[in-house]
């Protein structure tokens, strides 16, 4: 083939198969996918076949660019790897009454910034305010955008060019490289860290505070366990120290948790608890434990929030209607607790009993039947879960898994297939199996995840 076999852009757009597509794409784009098809001919036009530039050929590949260029990039997967709140995969799903809320607050107007009693202007801040001091029991709270804005707008609006205090075993890094030390240069404010990796005592502060403090600063370790020869002041002692110096005590939780999960397993401080201790400050994460939108939630005193929220920085960080519509709706679910484990999907995941992990993963089986090849293996086991996004360290819960194996094909190409599939299902390898962990995956999503196997067993044939 040479340059004279490459068909033109216009004489290709006049034939049939094309102009079916520049009627369901549009012109426009069609003429873009031709050009790129014909530019990656000519780039290997010494390698390439006369049957590469016939129509239909050319056609498909179009079709396929245009399909690949116009599909949505980001999409719904099913998340079958067991961790819960898994931050590549989106952490915490939205409950149906918060989806719901979403759509009425974007499908037309909202009365984000209208205040529908006197005909004004309102706050959007307002929209959670209320239920949240209702649920921490704190004077004032507002969102923004997430937890490290909310680290950083809390610290530069309450301590720029002043020092905070904080534990040198608290200046902790989460995924993304977000760090507590940069971000407190980011703020304006100065570090002043104390003790020693391991241990920290009250003297420490003491010695440490002086007319340059502006806070005392703890910083939960929700993402690693610190054990051994360790020591670290109680809450009552840092709310203690603040108030015989007047000095605001910050708590950033990181993960912020509305529920005692003690019971089925695992604990995380519950933002309530740290509100009665007398923390004057706490910020924590809506998407993580408490199961809502990406959101950092800043709860505490009212004259500290009141400074926070009409600093600059505010606007920057402020929450679009979409997300308090969200977080509002899910926020609202934390006033019927008894009922919190069936509404949240995160609690939900982290609390379901063991025997419903078995029967979700022996009805996978039972859904697939006979629908897959011979040289594969579909069997029920025992597993770990974690619950991931940063929360809960060194907590591992029971669960049940189905097992893929196959004699001909590798865990990983099983994978890869089922990474391809519509929806996309994201799993676990372990020793050559493929394995599809129950507590993440709904019941309502097994049918999808069957079809997915097929699609993956028969791209692989």
């Amino acid at each position: 083939m040479n340059y004279r076999d490459i068909p033109s852009v216009n004489a290709l757009l006049d034939n049939a198969p094309f102009l079916i597509l520049v009627n369901r794409y549009g012109r426009t784009l069609v003429k873009e996918a031709i050009r790129d098809v014909l530019e990656q001919l000519r780039g290997s036009i010494e390698t390439a076949s006369a049957a590469d530039v016939s129509v239909t050929i050319l056609a498909e590949r179009v079709m396929s660019r245009l399909i690949a260029g116009t599909r949505n990039s980001l999409i719904r997967v099913i998340n079958a790897t067991g961790t819960v709140l898994h931050t590549n995969l989106g952490r915490a799903p939205l409950a149906p009454e918060a989806l719901a809320a979403v759509i009425d607050a974007a499908e037309g107007y909202s009365n984000l910034e209208f205040d529908l009693t006197t005909g004004k202007r309102g706050k959007r801040t307002d929209h959670v305010a209320s239920i949240l001091t209702k649920l921490t029991g704190a004077e004032a709270g507002i969102a923004v955008n997430n937890n490290a804005g909310a680290v950083l707008l809390t610290l530069t609006a309450l301590a720029r060019d002043r020092e905070v205090i904080i534990s040198r075993g608290e200046l902790v890094e989460i995924g993304g490289g977000f760090r507590v030390p940069d971000v407190m240069a980011a703020s304006g404010s100065i570090l002043h860290e104390i003790g020693t990796t391991n241990r920290t005592h009250l003297r420490d502060y003491e010695n440490a505070v002086s007319d340059r403090t502006a806070l005392l600063m703890k910083a939960h370790r929700s993402n690693f366990d610190m054990t051994g020869f360790t020591s670290e002041i109680t809450i009552d002692e840092l709310v203690g120290l603040g108030k015989k110096h007047g000095i605001p005590v910050m708590y950033d939780l990181g993960s912020g948790c509305f529920f005692h999960g003690k019971s089925f397993g695992w604990d995380s401080p519950v933002v309530r608890d740290i509100v009665t201790s007398g923390i004057d400050i706490v910020t924590f994460s809506g998407d993580k434990l408490l199961g809502g939108p990406q959101a950092g939630i800043i709860v505490g005193r009212k004259h500290l929030i009141e400074t926070i929220a009409i600093h600059p920085l505010a606007r920057a960080m402020r929450l679009d209607k979409m997300t308090l519509a969200a977080l509002d709706a899910t926020l609202k679910l934390y006033l019927q607790p008894e009922s919190t484990t069936r509404t949240i999907p995160t609690l939900r995941a982290l609390t379901i009993p063991l025997n419903d992990l078995r029967d979700q993963a022996l009805s996978l089986i039972d859904f697939i039947g006979t629908r897959f090849p011979d040289h594969c293996t579909l069997s029920c086991l025992q597993d770990i879960s974690m619950p991931g996004g940063g929360s809960l360290p060194s907590t591992y819960l029971n669960t049940w898994s189905v097992s893929l194996t196959s004699s001909r094909w590798s865990a990983e190409a099983i994978a890869c297939r089922l990474r391809q599939a519509r929806p996309p299902v994201i799993a676990r390898i372990q020793r050559d199996a493929v394995l599809f962990d129950m507590r993440t995956v709904s019941p309502e999503e097994v049918p999808d995840l069957a079809t997915a196997l097929s699609f993956a067993f028969r791209t692989l044939e």
